[in-house]
């Protein structure tokens, strides 16, 4: 069984820059796609970035396109979300998720297989 770990959450300032991970078990990392979502408060889960195995190809939501980098490093099982510049709407739990696939990214929940508990984060003003 896969298991997704995330840290890293906390609160910041607008403006501010937090880093977030995710340790996923197991040796078979580096066949995973990875991504990460976000759901607010009585919002849906939205995608935020996704990642492929090798970590050529990556793709953002729209909303943090500029401000946000996805990262990977295979050799420590690790995926990051380096969020910078974050805003008010930034705030909600954030979470990572893996499918082992052979495609590039995947950008819908309903194409992960295993998600992590989330971590919070919080933006104030």
């Amino acid at each position: 069984q896969v298991q997704l770990v995330e840290s890293g959450g906390g609160l910041v300032q607008a403006g501010g820059s937090l880093r977030v991970s995710c340790a996923v078990s197991g040796r078979t990392f580096s066949t995973y796609v990875m991504g990460w979502f976000r759901q607010a408060p009585g919002k849906e889960r939205d995608f935020v970035a996704a990642i492929s195995r090798s970590g050529v190809y990556i793709k953002y939501a729209d909303s943090v396109k500029g401000r946000f980098t996805i990262s990977r490093d295979n050799a420590k099982n690790t995926v990051f979300l380096q969020m910078n510049s974050l805003k008010l709407e930034d705030t909600a739990v954030y979470y990572c998720a893996a499918r082992r696939s052979s495609l590039s990214v995947l950008t819908y929940n309903t194409e992960y297989d295993y998600w992590g508990q989330g971590t919070q984060v919080t933006v104030s003003s």
